[in-house]
């Protein structure tokens, strides 16, 4: 959400307030990073130099195909002999010495054309974005120390000619945190660079904006990570650099009254304004005014899936189906727990020494016994002349 208290105040070179101004409608423009990324990207196209290799490398030989019918790949070859290099493949991106796969040219279309108004769309994003303390310091900026975001500075500050006279009037305002947080990333840059005049790099410091260059330029300039712009020429790629939201912005008082009459002169472009005022969802969800005609939320309860048991194995499913299952496993139970308390009775009586309290048969029912068992045996010892009929065993006889 981008600024929209009234007043800043104007601080001294000693960082002692000393008036308000009214903050510019600027700084209520809607913060769009997809809009400022998409417009860094096309804008950092146009600094670039046009490059490609030597548009004859790779072809300096006079190789020829060999055809077919020679067992060999019938890729151009070095003519000749009595070398090594005679008979080896030319020409193509996967032989060795041959040219690249589509050479660069230098014809590519390098540079990027932006609508002038997309771009002071993305200027008005950035600067409004510079206003919020929680996005500037989610960029890494150190402004702990800062009384006020934005840092707004009386134009005494744009007579300061001596770096000394600019580090001490940072110092005094909080805002050489920053600096020193620049000093400590600075570091060797990795690649060619360190041959071609870009030997370090460091991270982004504060950005002085200004309105007349009395020797604020000369000041600030040799201070690392600090960086100078004029408030008639503001760049993006100052104000966002890398297409990230909230540098840290200093300004002068004469360039801070002048984003009005700036930005609300432009033919054809007027100061975007963000659709909605309030962007904090949660907070108009949670209103009053809202939750007062809102339906209470209907519970829904999960549905499970039947979970089926198998009576067979489960005691309660089989009650369901047969509840007399019930009874007759507390009969078993019963009957079971008294056999236990018989047997092991028994078991002690016998450990015991004690006669076993068995009913015996009595001598009627041993006699009986007797008889039969010897008349069964006198009647299987058949041995007579008709042994083998079987017929004539057991006194029977069919004749």
């Amino acid at each position: 959400m981008s600024a929209s208290r009234p007043f800043v105040s104007v601080l001294s070179l000693d960082g002692a307030p000393v008036e308000q101004i009214t903050l510019p409608s600027v700084f209520t423009a809607p913060i769009r990073p997809d809009v400022v990324r998409t417009i860094h990207t096309n804008l950092a196209k146009n600094k670039r130099q046009a490059y490609a290799v030597f548009n004859k490398a790779g072809h300096q030989t006079a190789a020829e195909s060999w055809g077919t019918g020679r067992a060999v790949s019938r890729i151009p070859r070095v003519p000749g002999g009595g070398t090594h290099r005679s008979g080896q493949g030319a020409f193509g991106n996967m032989c060795r010495g041959g040219r690249m796969f589509a050479p660069t040219k230098v014809w590519r279309r390098w540079h990027r054309k932006v609508q002038v108004n997309q771009k002071r769309y993305a200027v008005c994003s950035a600067l409004a974005a510079s206003a919020v303390p929680s996005l500037v310091l989610a960029r890494g900026h150190r402004i702990e120390e800062i009384p006020e975001i934005p840092l707004v500075l009386s134009d005494d500050v744009q007579s300061v000619a001596k770096t000394s006279k600019a580090i001490e009037v940072l110092s005094k305002l909080g805002a050489f945190r920053d600096i020193t947080k620049v000093k400590d990333t600075i570091a060797l840059r990795a690649g060619k660079g360190k041959l071609r005049n870009r030997r370090y790099v460091l991270r982004k410091g504060p950005l002085v904006i200004y309105s007349d260059d009395c020797g604020i330029t000369k000041a600030f300039r040799n201070i690392p990570g600090v960086d100078l712009a004029s408030v008639d020429a503001l760049n993006l790629l100052q104000l966002a650099p890398g297409g990230h939201l909230g540098r840290f912005c200093i300004w002068t008082k004469s360039a801070f009254s002048k984003l009005d009459s700036i930005y609300e002169s432009k033919k054809g472009f007027q100061i975007p304004t963000a659709s909605m005022l309030n962007s904090d969802l949660t907070r108009i969800i949670n209103s009053d005014e809202i939750q007062s005609v809102l339906r209470k939320p209907k519970s829904i309860g999960i549905k499970h899936a039947p979970l089926k048991k198998n009576p067979l194995r489960n005691l309660g499913a089989m009650i369901k189906l047969n509840p007399y299952a019930k009874v007759a496993r507390q009969a078993e139970i019963t009957r079971s727990r008294e056999n236990a308390i018989k047997r092991t009775a028994k078991l002690n009586s016998i450990a015991n020494g004690q006669p076993s309290t068995a009913k015996k048969p009595s001598k009627e029912v041993k006699a009986i016994g007797k008889a039969f068992y010897k008349k069964a045996v006198a009647e299987s010892e058949y041995n007579g002349e008709d042994y083998e009929l079987f017929t004539k065993w057991l006194g029977k006889s069919n004749y």
